[in-house]
């Protein structure tokens, strides 16, 4: 037994249970399935329906660990049943001949066909259990799958290994048994298109069985090419790649002719695809994998008919892939398509009509510069304008030599990069702002200014930041279709109620909603006093100075702050303080 500190932490109960209790959940949650007494056998729920209509059953199976391959393909359109063994070990011929006992159903005299994917285990434990079933008086054959393109050279003993392209033979053969092709027919057919077929695999991560350590070891910057479904060596071990150099590293190998296992591909081929999941890579990964392999295929002139991407034949929690390349005609394409019910086979979604999948192009959409639009805004003169150019270009220069004294402060309560979010928005802005001369951005139209400036942040900053200084600026954006002192507060108003509406923050919650609002009533406040708008905008920004220092003493009650032990929240929030800063550096110039 490994060393405590060398096992693998898995969601297992025990050991020795795992490959039954794994069986169970299987059938558990798809009761088309049943799981047969002493064995840990798949069988259709329908069998006995399907072998009375004189269909040929289909067994196959292997270890276990390896899940949804093979029990996830047994249903209408798939296996009819499944044994499966241990972890990365074979079935006996008892838990085989078992599987044939259920899917015939006691009827004498079954088509049986098994697909066995070429590991010397379960060819020798399927090849007694076909000769047993033969036996009992079963016309049983036996198709074994060896489709690795790994290997430089063969032995002739052992041959190449059946990895996820076993897969593919399970679902054409089912749809054969389905459309009632006689066991002969079958055979013949599924001989031809194997041959038709190849796979490579790659992993980032070893996997480890149940109860033991990893099953090898791979260096953060390493990945190995071509290894085997149970962790067994491959041809190549390399530092990590990005995701298409690691494509084109396992598709040239896989066509590279010098090698006896390679995959014949030329212009004008067709093929289907099949990207699937070791175990432990993420839908993020495996879809950039995908057009990847896509993309190589179609640029070597290669038409991709079909792909298939997801989780199909795994190896435990495996960081890594295979890709498989099948040459396919109408008929294979037919098959590929045939409707299954297995809860394994995932389908490409294919355009109504769509019978040979093309990669789409972009779709066209009006942008958002093309959207926004000043008509009925105000508009201001030369001199009002060349003042808001002065007082943005202000505001985003603040935040930029800001950026170390916020972060340092979001350290307390975040993940220390409120400042680099806030200078990436302002340098952007600044961008576009360009020179007074020849403002970028409408600096003579504040409706329109304010859109802009709501799309910059929303775009750009990302995150939480970025969608509440975009909803500030686009509620503001309203008010500001009128230029004058009072459309100033209401933009401040309308902007404050947008955040807190879909931000959930209020006044005291300890966020830049406590400056906003300080700001936004000191200028309402102002304009009942008969201030002038610069000793109104003066004293506003001051209030918010005051308000975003006064959050060193508030309990956080939004953001991630709100997360965080109070004890540790000694300094102002620097969204506040952010807030305060950019718009005291604003008012400054007006």
């Amino acid at each position: 037994m490994a060393s405590e500190r060398s096992v693998s932490k898995k969601l297992i109960n025990k050991v020795g249970d795992c490959e039954r209790e794994c069986c169970e959940g299987l059938v558990a949650v798809n009761p088309g399935l049943s799981l047969v007494e002493g064995y840990n056998v798949i069988v259709r729920t329908d069998a006995q329906d399907y072998v009375r209509q004189g269909k040929v059953v289909l067994i196959s199976g292997g270890g276990s660990g390896h899940e949804p391959g093979h029990a996830g393909y047994v249903g209408k359109g798939g296996l009819t049943s499944c044994a499966c063994g241990s972890v990365f070990t074979s079935p006996p011929p008892g838990c085989i001949l078992a599987a044939v006992n259920a899917a015939c159903q006691q009827q004498k005299g079954c088509q049986v066909l098994m697909i066995v994917t070429n590991y010397t285990g379960d060819r020798l434990n399927f090849g007694i259990a076909c000769e047993r079933a033969r036996l009992k008086g079963h016309q049983t054959e036996m198709v074994v799958v060896g489709e690795d393109c790994a290997l430089d050279s063969v032995d002739h003993s052992a041959g190449r290994r059946g990895l996820a392209g076993t897969m593919l033979i399970h679902k054409i053969a089912g749809a054969l048994a389905e459309q009632g092709k006689n066991l002969e027919y079958i055979v013949t057919a599924l001989n031809s298109i194997k041959e038709r077929m190849g796979t490579i695999g790659l992993s980032l991560s070893p996997c480890s069985v149940p109860g033991s350590g990893p099953s090898f070891t791979l260096q953060s910057d390493e990945m190995e090419l071509g290894l085997g479904v149970h962790g067994e060596a491959g041809v190549r071990r390399m530092k990590v790649q990005t995701a298409r150099d690691a494509v084109k590293t396992m598709m040239d190998h896989m066509t590279n002719t010098q090698t006896s296992t390679h995959i014949d591909v030329k212009s004008g081929d067709r093929v289907a695809l099949l990207i699937n999941n070791l175990g432990g890579t993420s839908v993020l990964e495996l879809n950039i994998v995908a057009k990847e392999a896509i993309s190589y295929l179609e640029n070597r002139g290669v038409s991709v008919d079909r792909v298939f991407c997801g989780v199909f034949m795994t190896s435990l929690e495996m960081a890594g892939i295979s890709i498989t390349v099948l040459h396919v005609d109408d008929d294979i394409i037919d098959y590929l398509d045939f409707p299954t019910d297995v809860p394994a086979w995932r389908a490409p979604y294919l355009a109504a009509g769509m019978r040979i999948r093309k990669t789409p192009g972009l779709v066209s959409v009006e942008s958002e510069d093309e959207s926004l639009s000043d008509a009925g805004a105000a508009r201001l003169d030369p001199a009002s304008a060349a003042l808001v150019f002065k007082a943005v270009q202000s505001a985003c220069q603040k935040l930029v030599a800001m950026e170390k004294e916020l972060n340092d402060l979001d350290t307390q309560s975040g993940d220390g990069d409120c400042g680099s979010t806030l200078t990436l928005g302002a340098k952007t802005v600044l961008a576009k702002l360009g020179s007074a001369s020849q403002p970028g951005l409408p600096v003579d139209c504040p409706h329109t200014l304010a859109l802009s400036l709501a799309q910059i942040t929303g775009n750009v900053m990302g995150g939480s930041s970025g969608a509440l200084y975009s909803l500030f600026f686009t509620g503001a954006a309203q008010e500001l279709k009128v230029a004058n002192r009072d459309s100033l507060s209401a933009a401040l108003g309308t902007g404050l109620q947008a955040i807190m509406r879909y931000g959930g923050a209020k006044p005291g919650y300890r966020t830049m909603v406590d400056p906003l609002n300080a700001a936004y009533r000191s200028l309402v406040s102002s304009g009942t006093s008969g201030k002038s708008i610069a000793e109104a905008l003066k004293t506003a920004a001051e209030e918010a100075r005051c308000a975003a220092l006064d959050t060193a003493k508030m309990d956080a009650q939004a953001g991630r702050a709100s997360y965080v032990n109070k004890s540790l929240l000694t300094k102002p929030d620097p969204g506040a303080v952010a807030l305060a800063e950019w718009f005291k550096a604003a008012t400054d110039v007006l």
